[in-house]
């Protein structure tokens, strides 16, 4: 898990390619290790990744570009017409 205030080492997508490549050939995760500074864990994320969508760059993460996320007051509203929808489906108590 990560510690606040802690920093993510970022590696580019040739680099990527390049160590998974041998990882995949049979090089083990120690040796990746000692030569490139690669954690199992990440190694382990980008053979997923890469298996998953088929290629590292393909991933990506977020909301799509353009999409609009609706504010709190919106979505307050939604609820309350959602709650008196059901409150009016109720049947009366005598």
């Amino acid at each position: 898990m990560a510690k606040k205030g802690q920093t993510f080492k970022r590696y580019d997508l040739a680099f990527k390619e390049k160590v998974l490549k041998e990882y995949k050939a049979g090089v083990t995760e120690g040796v990746i290790w000692e030569t490139y500074g690669v954690p199992r864990g990440t190694l382990s994320s980008w053979a997923s990744i890469e298996k998953k969508h088929g290629g590292l760059d393909v991933a990506k993460r977020g909301a799509p570009k353009g999409t609009k996320r609706k504010d709190y007051k919106e979505r307050y509203e939604i609820l309350k017409k959602f709650q008196d929808f059901l409150d009016n489906k109720e049947p009366k108590k005598r």
